[in-house]
């Protein structure tokens, strides 16, 4: 039985992974934040099933102790500060969490566990305002946020530790993949957690955004540029790429990505269509708070290299993911927001 190790097993893409993992008959370790609230929610279902430790990204103690307890065939580096907007305001813990905790981990798989395969989970990011149309692993790479750059420092360290150490490790250069466990913080969940309440009724809700203001204001939901447009798929489908690029029979670096692109405007319109609300510009609010001091314009991944020598490719399409993310939304506010009879 194959065993992996996966740090911030506990969230978006750590949760599905460990889902898809278990399903290949992995005995699957999980490595996560003590919290005085446990942030279990993704993995309640089957926390049963799989071995937690206690550590942190910033102490190089705790993730050792994790490897060497678990000796892994494989290691997925999934934990991050991965909130672009709050790595203005915490620059130097994003680079502590995002760029020298990747270290951490490849430090300690390189001592204690060095035939181990290891996936850091890069981020489109780094690429920066390209002038690429499509972007591929080539194309230049010119971070532009304080996350941008710490995910560019620990991809470039994950090849260093490969070319230096002759070690499996590779990148996954993720273009944004969404899903109904994405934080209410990222604007995709924003917009259809703030479609679900506003099909609901509900003017004002509850649930709050990471300025700690409701998503939902007199009906209407605060964004930032709505021309700014991504690549998004599905983080259920990514994860299955992540465990693809560790079977590979060489190390290397992949784009995982759609190839199409949407704007935050039309994503929003997308989600209002689902909830059958037609008059969706009457519910969005562009708000200059939510302007960010350096932001993307436009980013489409190339899969090119991935599907002709892997051959992975994604199977959800964006209007699918909408109407996952929405429906599921949908189902949540009736269980939250009406509980108290609103």
């Amino acid at each position: 039985m194959k065993k992996a190790l996966i740090t911030g097993i506990n969230g978006q893409d750590g949760s599905y992974l460990a889902e898809f993992l278990l399903g290949k008959g992995y005995e699957v370790f999980g490595l996560m934040r003590r919290l005085s609230v446990p942030n279990l929610d993704h993995i309640k279902h089957i926390i049963k099933d799989i071995k937690i430790f206690d550590g942190d990204l910033l102490d190089a103690g705790s993730i050792s102790r994790a490897v060497k307890e678990s000796m892994p065939d494989e290691v997925y580096n999934l934990a991050a500060q991965s909130f672009v907007a709050t790595s203005w305001h915490q620059p130097i813990l994003t680079g502590e969490i995002t760029a020298l905790g990747a270290v951490r981990v490849l430090e300690a798989v390189r001592n204690i566990k060095p035939d181990a395969r290891f996936y850091q989970a890069s981020s489109s990011e780094m690429f920066g305002n390209t002038s690429d149309e499509y972007i591929n692993e080539n194309s230049p790479m010119w971070a532009t946020s304080p996350y941008a750059i710490a995910k560019l420092y620990a991809h470039r360290m994950t090849i260093n530790y490969r070319e230096s150490f002759d070690m499996f490790t590779t990148s996954g250069i993720l273009f944004n993949h969404e899903s109904k466990r994405r934080g209410l913080e990222f604007a995709t969940r924003k917009i259809t957690y703030g479609v679900a309440c506003i099909a609901n009724g509900i003017t004002t809700s509850k649930m709050a955004n990471e300025n700690k203001r409701p998503i939902v204001e007199d009906g209407k939901i605060k964004l930032g540029d709505l021309t700014s447009s991504r690549d998004w798929g599905y983080a259920k489908d990514y994860v299955e790429a992540m465990w693809m690029m560790l079977q590979a029979e060489r190390p290397d670096d992949y784009v995982i990505a759609t190839g199409v692109n949407t704007s935050v405007g039309d994503f929003a319109k997308k989600a209002f269509a689902v909830a059958g609300i037609t008059d969706w510009q009457n519910h969005i609010v562009q708000d200059p708070a939510f302007l960010r001091p350096s932001d993307l314009k436009h980013l489409r991944g190339d899969i090119t290299k991935f599907k002709t020598q892997l051959g992975w490719s994604p199977k959800t399409g964006i209007d699918e993911l909408i109407k996952i993310m929405v429906e599921s939304d949908i189902n949540l506010v009736e269980k939250t927001e009406k509980i108290n009879g609103r």
